[in-house]
This record gives structure tokens, C-alpha cells and sequence, in this order.
């Protein structure tokens, strides 16, 4: 099955991330069926770089977004929808 999911590059606490579309089961720091995007939170003004229409077609595909892809995309206006919210574990939830 294919994701598009982020991928970890950069340094340490210098990361940023590439979107990529890859297997499942692969290890993101290998090679990726292709790169579609880019995002860097650590910058002061977020940059997100998407190439929508690679990310539709694979889409279209069959090829499922996480959920912080899913996010993304639905703010830049690439897909519609709602967004995910993150799940809190059982000890956040506790001290909530």
C-alpha cells in the first residue's frame, strides 16, 4: 500500500521534512517511490512547498496520506475534508 507520509532530514534541531510517496512497510530514510513536497516548520514563516497535481494523481492511485500530510494538504487547499485530530495518549489524558 502506498503512503504519502513526511520523511526526516536536516540536523539536529534543524529538521525539516520531505513529502513523499513510498510503501508502507519501507523505512523512510530509504528511497522513496517519489518526492512531492517539502516542509520546513523550523523556519520563522512555516515554508510548505507541494506539487498538488503529483500528489493527486497518486491519490488517485490509490496511495493514502498520514494524517499530518492529510492536515497539510487540507490547509493548503490540495484536498478537502476534516481535519485529524492527534490522539493523546493515556497519560496525557490523565493529567488533562
Amino acid at each position: 500500500m502506498l503512503m504519502i507520509r513526511l520523511a526526516r532530514r536536516g540536523k539536529k534541531n534543524k529538521a525539516f521534512f520531505r513529502v513523499v510517496v513510498s510503501e508502507k512497510a519501507r523505512d523512510t530514510f530509504g528511497n522513496a517511490t517519489e518526492i512531492v513536497g517539502f516542509y520546513n516548520p523550523t523556519s520563522t514563516a512555516k515554508e510548505i512547498k507541494l506539487d498538488a497535481d503529483r500528489i493527486k494523481y497518486w491519490m488517485s492511485k490509490g496511495a493514502q496520506p498520514s494524517p499530518t500530510v492529510r492536515n497539510l494538504l487540507i490547509d493548503q487547499g490540495v484536498i478537502e475534508g476534516v481535519k485529524i485530530k492527534k490522539k493523546l495518549s493515556k497519560k496525557k489524558k490523565d493529567s488533562k
